[in-house]
């Protein structure tokens, strides 16, 4: 499930290119391998706070534990993206400036990356786990 916000990062970073220089080159590779380790990292957040919540707080309800993990870690998904996204707003828009033909296109591969899979993995991801997702069992075997 957690490897399932790869594609949602890389729609976005296929845009960035498509709508910026419409070329593939290392620099924008790079990029989305970044974007790929932090859509992963957000996605693996997401779904073991929502673990978290069954097996040791104790929600038992598949429903509530999901929209409760969704809304806790809402704000830490979204700083990630923040502080990431707007360190990397000066690379993007430098493209004419001498030395950035490699920082240009690895910022603009991040910057839409990290949008569409912010967006679509607090939105995807919770709906998947609640149609494919299991209660989480305790140790000793009991449903949490």
């Amino acid at each position: 499930m957690v490897m399932l916000n790869l594609p949602l990062a890389l729609i976005g970073g296929v845009i960035g290119v498509l709508l910026t220089d419409n070329v593939l080159s290392v620099a924008s590779i790079i990029g989305f391998i970044t974007v790929f380790g932090i859509a992963t990292r957000n996605g693996i957040m997401l779904v073991s706070h929502v673990r978290h919540l069954q097996l040791v707080e104790g929600v038992l309800d598949l429903r509530e534990a999901v929209r409760r993990g969704a809304e806790e870690r809402l704000a830490p998904i979204l700083m990630t993206a923040l502080a990431s996204g707007l360190a990397l707003v000066p690379l993007a828009l430098a493209a004419d400036r001498p030395g950035s033909e490699i920082e240009t296109p690895m910022a603009r591969v991040i910057l839409f990356g990290l949008m569409s899979s912010m967006i679509l993995n607090m939105v995807i991801t919770p709906t998947l786990y609640l149609k494919l997702g299991r209660p989480a069992r305790n140790p000793d075997g009991g449903v949490s």
